[in-house]
């Protein structure tokens, strides 16, 4: 399995805006994408401009096709004046 992890700072005026498009972006990724596993949309309780994103793929080939479907592309082209900072992480899932 191939995890990403990614962490993001919305500007405070598009919280409330981020928040449905990130839901709606979660849902169809797991609804459309077979390789998408795990999408957890996680916002910090002391600044909701904090969002921690936990996904798991497949491998890294489903998660390169996640990056060319158009509810990503238009996801991302969506919240790109939005956000402050955006950092991913990828990682090789392992279970024990």
């Amino acid at each position: 399995m191939f995890a990403v992890t990614v962490s993001i700072v919305v500007k405070e005026e598009h919280v409330d805006e981020f928040k449905e498009v990130m839901k709606t972006q979660a849902t169809n990724s797991l609804t459309r994408e077979a390789g998408c596993h795990q999408f957890d949309v996680c916002f910090d309780p002391s600044d909701g401009r904090r969002v921690f994103l936990y996904e798991l793929y497949t491998d890294k080939a489903a998660f390169e096709e996640h990056l060319g479907t158009d509810h990503f592309l238009n996801f991302d082209a969506t919240v790109k004046g939005w956000l402050i900072s955006k950092t991913a992480e990828n990682w090789d899932h392992w279970s024990p």
